[in-house]
């Protein structure tokens, strides 16, 4: 009897738990399907008394809409148990604040509504945990900036709505995002929807150049709105954006002093370019490459990764627009050939010039050869032999060949001869000479 007892509570405990995870909340509603689809569970929660995220909403939910609630923040890991959700709306609550993981396991994620809040920011790093995120409405809230490091997290985003907030400058990131420079395009274009009417946009050449590309023919930028509205200062009321000020603005040109510089092993070497531009550009240098030749490849096998940024220094031009830019090779060394590129960057875009450096070397002998001379020794003819010199003495110590010359006394005939002979052994530059006498 015990035991049947309690197969039937563990039963009811399962059938709870299995209830709880396809039951509806109370305070919401649910429906299958949307636009023909039956397997697709939607969960609905607009009562104006929830004041935070429920937390027994079907785990087979697809799309939820929490909307004109009284919530104000969203906790961390507030959607875990809903890893097949696709759709999250969340528009029109009191939301002032995001945690940076409440959206972790949101994998299946495509679209995420934060339209109507109070969000002073937004937690852009959270983007991470929803890779299939393509769909992100921001429009109706309180955002006055936008980070250089949003744009690492928003590539997959194909429409951003950042409409009726407080935001003034676009980060150069993002423009380099949706607008890659020439030869840095990654894969096709995306085409991407932006949002960026009813902010208070100072008229700078980020927010020109988008309206300006956005308006060419088959540009990669569709603007909700182009009528955007911009001033000169934060204080100042806003004008239309015309095109007085685009025409204000130019991407940086690079023109470097040589494109090819050759330098010996040792030396010092200055590579310096110049660019124009509006605003007046900002300049860096990186090294790209090295050396690949054969003969020196060892040398580089652990040398540092590439690319790599260089110390620089900027040179300021009189003239409106313009900036050069120096950096400076002490001591050559094979590891410092290879290619340079000087980036010139604005608020209009960037642009780089390559600069190759050739380092070339000088082969030296350690010490000159030693030169061979002839082992055998000069033999004297008899009519040129000493006179008075008897048979006992066959030969004599090695003498220098200034004592040489300076002790044959033969007569006027045997000495020409003899003298001949001896100024061919200085040509030859015998450092001894061994006179042997014939038989007599």
């Amino acid at each position: 009897m015990y035991l049947l007892v309690l197969v039937l509570v563990q039963v009811q405990v399962l059938q709870s738990a299995l209830w709880g995870v396809h039951s509806c909340p109370a305070v919401c509603s649910c429906s299958y399907g949307t636009g023909g689809n039956a397997e697709l569970r939607s969960v609905r929660c607009n009562d104006p008394g929830i004041s935070a995220v429920p937390v027994n909403v079907p785990a087979d939910t697809g799309k939820l809409r929490l909307e004109k609630t009284l919530i104000s923040r969203v906790p961390r890991a507030a959607f875990y148990n809903l890893s097949d959700l696709r759709f999250l709306w969340l528009n029109y609550n009191s939301i002032t604040s995001i945690h940076p993981s409440s959206f972790v396991n949101l994998k299946a994620l495509r679209e995420l509504r934060l339209d109507g809040n109070l969000l002073t920011s937004f937690p852009w790093e959270g983007l991470r945990d929803m890779p299939r995120l393509q769909t992100l409405g921001l429009h109706n809230n309180r955002l006055s900036s936008l980070p250089a490091q949003a744009s690492l997290f928003l590539s997959n985003i194909t429409f951003l709505d950042l409409s009726s907030n407080r935001l003034t400058v676009l980060p150069a990131e993002l423009l380099d995002l949706w607008l890659p420079p020439p030869g840095q395009q990654e894969g096709p274009v995306q085409r991407r929807i932006l949002g960026l009417h009813d902010n208070p946009w100072l008229c700078d050449c980020q927010i020109s150049m988008v309206m300006s590309l956005s308006m060419s023919l088959g540009s990669p930028l569709v603007l909700m709105d182009q009528l955007l509205v911009c001033s000169r200062s934060v204080d100042q009321s806003g004008t239309l954006l015309g095109q007085t000020e685009l025409s204000r603005c130019m991407r940086p040109s690079v023109q470097p002093a040589a494109t090819r510089v050759i330098s010996s092993l040792g030396s010092n070497v200055i590579l310096r370019c110049e660019a124009t531009g509006y605003p007046t550009p900002t300049l860096t240098w990186i090294k790209t490459s090295t050396y690949t030749d054969c003969c020196r490849k060892k040398l580089f096998e652990n040398s540092d990764q590439l690319p790599r940024n260089l110390e620089s220094f900027m040179q300021e031009s009189p003239r409106v627009g313009v900036r050069w830019s120096i950096i400076i090779l002490n001591g050559l060394s094979y590891k410092d050939a290879g290619e340079y590129r000087c980036q010139a960057r604005n608020m209009a875009g960037l642009s780089e010039a390559p600069i190759k450096l050739k380092v070339v070397g000088v082969t030296r002998l350690s010490r000159l050869p030693k030169r061979k001379y002839l082992k055998t020794p000069l033999k004297l003819s008899r009519k040129y032999k000493r006179p008075n010199q008897t048979a006992s003495t066959t030969s004599r110590p090695p003498e220098k060949e200034n004592q040489i010359v300076q002790n044959v006394t033969p007569s006027n005939k045997i000495q020409t001869a003899a003298n001949l002979v001896f100024k061919e052994f200085l040509k030859e530059k015998r450092p001894k000479i061994n006179i042997t006498d014939e038989n007599k």
